[in-house]
């Protein structure tokens, strides 16, 4: 049995049933593919497309070409994006198909340790995979009002507010922001904490920080909201800083919250945590040996790749495979204008657990790809182990971020040093090329930067 099918749920379920295994999925929506293909990561993707579109024609003009004023049909924007999802979850619901995977559609809640039910039905298993995901949290005190959306309620695009504010500074909130501003909306972004991205190095978020504060109507880090009401003139809302504001729409973004409380987890004796995460050793097993979990309710980034690879590790452990979950290195990106990267040790990480590195920068201010594109406001950095030269981690800010960290994911899981990336020819001139350069200046072989002093480990 395999609960949730989301990415790591249809991932477990298909892979258990290429080992040979029966296996039920179930989900309570009525398409497969969870969160991630219906209301998160692939229809923000396609709306994400559409924003980059709009904001490559508008920096065009200071590349000599100009075009008129977009006419945008919201509509048209929205077709786009649900066709997107359409032929993901249908090309999902044929391979279960292909598989011989049976889809019970469902709420379902455990019963007993090898028990659930699915509506009015119960259901009986040998081994179960949890992967029934999170769900937005909620801020308190704010009005009941159909004006002020979670995720979900942002990517279905019912219009496009003149005035919006978005809560909370992280990839989610910026991602939307970024769509919105595109599409023609004054953004204002409030962050609880003290920069944007909480967490990422700052160095990364600067770019980012600097392109969003030219375009958006305001940025306010280290503020609260304290508090907002429904007006029909829109929705007003008080900061902390003493600021007011009217939005027509107000987007909630300040994280998600595993659903372990939801489905009936004591009944099967399984442990879950206060805030909803379910623990598990290596092999994904819960502290029930057949009941295993893994993505948003497996401790760790609520990430849907991190899914994935659990559901492999969950599936191949029933099947009687000898493996773990050994995974060094995990991506996250946020795909915003200029996207962010990073996997493997931080900057941030690595000050407060006081381990020492050294850095390899390639500002791509003397990237020859990246200034033939006009878009030199990125950064690509290595973290090095002062003595073996072993790669630790990597950080990238710029346009396409996201598809430069995989090489530098594989190197960590290969246990790669900087001569390794250094020493692999890079294609000239390319922003995978930044990759190489910074291993260059990792190394002290670097003859594309002006020569550097040697910096002490940190």
């Amino acid at each position: 049995m395999v609960l949730g099918a989301g990415p790591g749920g249809y991932t477990a379920a298909f892979r258990a049933a290429d080992l040979g295994l029966s296996v039920a999925l179930v989900e309570r929506y009525e398409r497969l593919g969870g969160v991630c293909l219906n209301v998160g990561c692939i229809p923000s993707k396609a709306l994400l497309h559409v924003a980059k579109v709009l904001a490559d024609a508008e920096d065009a003009a200071a590349q000599g070409v100009t075009f008129g004023e977009p006419r945008i049909d919201v509509d048209g924007v929205r077709a786009f994006k649900d066709g997107a999802v359409d032929k993901l979850t249908k090309g999902v619901g044929s391979m279960a198909k292909g598989r011989k995977v049976r889809v019970v559609h469902g709420e379902a809640r455990f019963t007993g340790p090898n028990t659930m039910t699915v509506g009015d039905e119960e259901l009986a298993f040998r081994h179960c995979i949890v992967a029934a995901g999170s769900s937005p949290v909620a801020l308190p005190g704010f009005p009941d009002d159909s004006r002020i959306m979670d995720s979900t309620d942002a990517l279905e695009l019912a219009d496009v507010p003149e005035r919006l504010l978005v809560v909370g500074g992280g990839i989610i909130g910026l991602e939307m922001a970024t769509v919105y501003d595109a599409l023609g909306s004054k953004v204002t972004v409030v962050e609880l904490m003290d920069q944007l991205i909480p967490g990422c190095d700052p160095d990364l978020v600067k770019p980012l920080a600097k392109r969003i504060g030219e375009r958006y109507a305001a940025i306010h880090l280290g503020t609260k909201v304290e508090g907002a009401e429904a007006r029909d003139d829109g929705i007003h809302v008080r900061f902390g800083n003493g600021e007011e504001g009217v939005f027509d729409r107000v987007l909630v973004a300040v994280g998600r919250r595993p659903n372990g409380g939801a489905l009936g987890l004591d009944a099967a004796g399984v442990q879950v945590d206060e805030r909803g995460f379910v623990p598990v050793d290596e092999q994904q097993r819960t502290n029930v040996p057949h009941i295993f979990a893994i993505g948003d309710l497996a401790p760790g980034p609520m990430l849907a790749h991190k899914a994935m690879h659990e559901g492999k590790v969950a599936a191949e452990v029933v099947a009687g495979h000898d493996v773990a979950n050994d995974v060094r290195a995990i991506p996250s990106v946020a795909y915003t204008d200029p996207e962010v990267a990073w996997a493997g040790l931080t900057e941030t990480e690595a000050k407060e657990q006081g381990v020492a590195y050294e850095l390899g920068r390639m500002p791509w201010s003397a990237s020859g790809r990246a200034l033939s594109t006009g878009r030199p406001d990125g950064l690509t950095k290595l973290l090095v182990d002062p003595e073996t030269k072993r790669v630790l981690g990597v950080g990238v800010v710029g346009t396409g971020a996201g598809e430069l960290v995989a090489e530098v994911v594989h190197a960590i899981e290969m246990g790669s040093d900087a001569e390794d990336l250094a020493l692999s020819v890079h294609p000239h001139p390319t922003l995978s090329e930044t990759v190489g350069i910074a291993a260059e200046v990792a190394i002290g072989t670097v003859t594309d930067l002006p020569p550097a002093r040697k910096r002490a480990a940190r």
